[in-house]
C-alpha cells in the first residue's frame, strides 16, 4: 500500500525543485549565437552574478558542475608544488583539496570536525605559523552539505587579515548562493565559486566563478593555467571566448529566468524565507530528538546552515530504510548521508524553489516514516514547525 502518486517532492540538496518559470524559459528554438540577442543575455547575467556574489569584480560563467569551478579557481591562480591551506568542515572542502592535489598542488587541511563549523581563530593561528608565506590559497565551503554546517565566512576572512597573511581566500558558496547572505568584498573573499542547481534553482551544467583584482594579479603567473578555464582567454573580445566555445543557450535562458524570480523576490526576502523555512525543519527535528534515537549533526544551533539540515540516527536504526519508505511510500526523496555519515545519516535540503508547504509536507511524510517504523521519537515535530512559521509570519 502506497500514498505516493504525482510529482515526486525533492528534499535533497541539489539538483533542486525548478520552478515553472525555468523549464519554460527552456522550451524555445535555439538561438543565433552570433546574435545580439546572445550577446545581451550574456553580458546581463554576467552584471547579475556580480550582483549575487556582491562584487564589483570579474564573473565568469562555465559550462560544468561545482568540481568544474573547484578546477577553474586552482587552475587560475595556482603553479604545481604551491602550498594551499583546505579549512575542513564535512566533506566538500577536502574534496576541493583533494581536486587540487591531483593537479600537482601540496595540501595541508586544517582539521576540523564534521559536527562544527571551522573556528576562525585556529586558521588565524596556522597561517601566524606561516613566516615564510608558503601558504598562497585558504579553501573553506560556506554551507557543507555533507555535515549541514554554515561556516561564518565574515570571520574568517578578518582571521586572515589579522594574520597579516597574503594567501588568497577562496569560498565555495554552491549551496547558500541566492540563499544566504554572501558578500564577497565585504568579507574580503578573493575568489567565490557556485553552481546552477541548487539555490540558483536551474538544470546542472552552469558554474560559476567571481574574482577581484588580487586573484587576478596572481592569475597573471599561475602555471597551472588551461585554455578552457583561463580567465585571459575568457576575457577577449570575440563572444565565444566567454564559454570558450559555444553557449549553452538553453541553460543561459533557464538561469535568466530564475535570477529574474529571484529579483522579483528580493534577494532579502530570500534569505528571510530561507531562514524561516529552516527554521521551521529545525524545530520539528529538535522535537524529535525527544525520542533518543534522533540527532542534530551539527552541534551548535547557530552553526547549522539555512539550506540543509543533516540528522543523524543513533540505537542502530537505519536511515536508509526511512529514506527507502519515504520515497516509495509517499514521494518525498530525501538527502543520503555522505561521507563519514555514510548509512548514519539522512538530509532535508530547503533550498532554492521551496515554500512552506513543501517544507511542511516533507516534515509530515519524516514524522509518518518515523512513526511506520518504530523510530523512537518527541511526538508533535510536524506541530512545532507550524507554530514556528505562524508566529513568524504575520496575518
Amino acid at each position: 500500500m502506497v500514498v505516493r502518486a504525482g510529482r515526486e517532492f525533492l528534499a535533497i540538496p541539489g539538483p533542486t525543485t525548478m520552478p515553472d518559470e525555468v523549464l519554460r524559459a527552456m522550451h524555445r528554438p535555439a538561438l543565433d549565437i552570433y546574435s545580439a540577442d546572445m550577446v545581451r543575455l550574456t553580458d546581463g547575467l554576467h552584471v547579475d552574478m556580480r550582483r549575487l556574489f556582491r562584487t564589483s569584480g570579474h564573473a565568469y560563467i562555465y559550462i560544468a558542475n561545482g568540481h568544474g569551478a573547484w578546477e577553474a579557481v586552482l587552475s587560475n591562480t595556482l603553479s604545481r608544488g604551491d602550498d594551499i591551506l583546505v579549512l575542513e568542515s564535512g566533506r566538500f572542502a577536502t574534496g576541493w583539496g583533494d581536486a587540487a592535489t591531483a593537479m600537482g598542488v601540496n595540501v595541508e587541511v586544517l582539521k576540523g570536525d564534521i559536527r562544527r563549523a571551522v573556528r576562525p581563530a585556529e586558521v588565524e593561528a596556522r597561517l601566524r605559523q606561516d613566516t615564510e608565506r608558503r601558504i598562497r590559497l585558504v579553501l573553506v565551503v560556506q554551507v557543507d552539505t555533507a555535515s549541514g554546517v554554515v561556516n561564518d565566512i565574515a570571520a574568517i576572512g578578518k582571521a586572515i587579515r589579522a594574520a597579516g597573511h597574503d594567501a588568497l581566500f577562496a569560498v565555495d558558496a554552491v549551496a547558500s548562493l541566492g540563499c544566504m547572505p554572501f558578500e564577497m568584498d565585504a568579507w574580503g573573499v578573493d575568489i567565490a565559486m557556485s553552481a546552477s542547481q541548487k539555490g540558483l534553482m536551474t538544470p546542472p551544467g552552469l558554474a560559476f566563478v567571481a574574482a577581484n583584482d588580487r586573484a587576478r594579479r596572481r592569475h597573471r603567473d599561475a602555471g597551472l593555467r588551461t585554455p578552457y578555464w583561463d580567465w585571459t582567454l575568457r576575457e577577449g573580445q570575440e563572444h565565444y571566448r566567454k564559454y570558450s566555445g559555444t553557449a549553452p543557450v538553453h541553460l543561459l535562458y533557464a538561469l535568466r529566468a530564475a535570477i529574474d524570480l529571484l529579483t522579483a523576490e528580493t534577494l532579502e526576502n530570500s534569505y528571510r524565507r530561507h531562514h524561516l523555512l529552516a527554521q521551521a525543519v529545525r524545530q520539528a527535528v529538535a522535537t524529535w530528538t525527544e525520542g533518543g534515537a534522533i540527532a542534530f549533526n551539527i552541534t551548535a544551533p547557530a552553526e547549522r546552515a539555512d539550506t540543509v539540515t543533516t540528522i543523524r540516527l543513533d540505537g542502530g536504526h537505519d536511515p536508509r530504510a526511512l529514506q527507502h519508505y519515504c520515497s516509495e511510500k509517499c514521494g518525498v526523496a530525501l538527502g543520503t548521508g555522505i561521507g563519514d555519515l555514510s548509512g548514519k545519516a539522512f538530509r532535508i535540503a530547503h533550498m532554492g524553489h521551496v515554500n512552506a508547504p513543501m517544507v511542511l509536507g516533507t516534515l509530515g511524510v519524516v514524522e509518518m516514516a518515523l512513526n511506520a517504523l518504530g523510530i523512537p521519537h518527541g511526538r508533535g515535530g510536524c506541530d512545532a514547525a507550524i507554530r514556528t512559521l505562524s508566529d513568524n509570519v504575520p496575518a
